[in-house]
């Protein structure tokens, strides 16, 4: 266990502890694993940009986006399948704790039981934070352009950050869930079909109507469509389902749900252990 947990341990007592201090601690934990072993973080955040860069040119010129050049509409969708790609993270890392009994470490100590999942997922949400900026980097120099204001943008990236914490827990409870790092890695490569069944990579226009009403209630495209709203690359289609039309305000629900559902199921998973 890192030095930051140890620390921790030795001068934190229970009449001493806080939610808010047992947090920070095993966020430092999570923010000193990933500088030691920063491999998943770097695929995971490197994953989006040779996606642009492969769609971008390789399928960018057989897709015709009327009015609209491809990677315009692409950049964003990509920073939603960042956002939505806290499930797989957050599942990968809570399960490997688990499956190497650094959980059952956990609650052997006088820490707040809310306090491991969250310092997990505050952990994630710093580096993703950090993380999406190679991609916005990478972006504007194939072409994608902030149209908006600086407000809306910020709004933007707000909202990205919001439905990656929420996603982030979702993860942190199915990690705790399963327990097994190997199962956990390999149910996190299946998430890589969310983005696809969303507009975040082609419109939902021409789609089966069936498959069309998946996708666009599909929380990634409320959040692919909002952020092309706010950056100004494209308005919401007039046509489509409620959390697209209304992009902001569908994220916001979205985002507002997972945490209701996943928060309160991640730290009883959490107090439970392997019962």
């Amino acid at each position: 266990m890192s030095s930051t947990v140890l620390a921790h341990e030795q001068h934190t007592g229970p009449a001493t502890s806080t939610p808010i201090a047992d947090s920070l601690a095993v966020l430092g934990r999570h923010l000193q694993r990933i500088k030691a072993a920063p491999g998943v973080v770097i695929l995971t955040q490197t994953m989006p940009i040779t996606m642009l860069l492969f769609f971008g040119y390789v399928f960018g010129s057989a897709l015709a986006m009327p009015g609209q050049e491809y990677r315009a509409f692409l950049v964003p969708g990509l920073l939603a399948s960042t956002a939505a790609n806290g499930i797989m993270t957050g599942m990968f890392q809570s399960a490997q704790d688990c499956h190497r009994g650094v959980m059952d470490r956990f609650r052997t100590l006088p820490m707040s039981r809310p306090a491991v999942p969250l310092g997990q997922t505050a952990a994630d949400l710093l580096t993703t934070a950090i993380g999406m900026v190679p991609l916005v980097l990478v972006g504007l120099a194939v072409g994608w352009r902030i149209e908006g204001g600086p407000l809306a943008a910020l709004g933007a990236f707000g909202l990205l950050l919001l439905l990656r914490f929420a996603t982030s827990w979702m993860g942190c409870w199915l990690g705790l869930l399963i327990r097994n790092e190997e199962a956990a890695g390999q149910l996190g490569s299946a998430t890589f079909i969310l983005p696809l069944l969303s507009n975040a990579y082609i419109p939902t226009d021409n789609l089966p109507g069936w498959l069309r009403t998946v996708a666009e209630w599909n929380p990634i495209s409320a959040m692919a469509a909002a952020t092309r709203d706010l950056f100004g690359n494209a308005s919401p289609p007039p046509d489509a389902a409620w959390p697209v039309t209304h992009p902001v305000a569908g994220t916001l629900a979205w985002s507002a749900v997972l945490l209701a559902v996943f928060v309160p199921l991640a730290v009883r998973r959490h107090a439970r252990g392997g019962e």
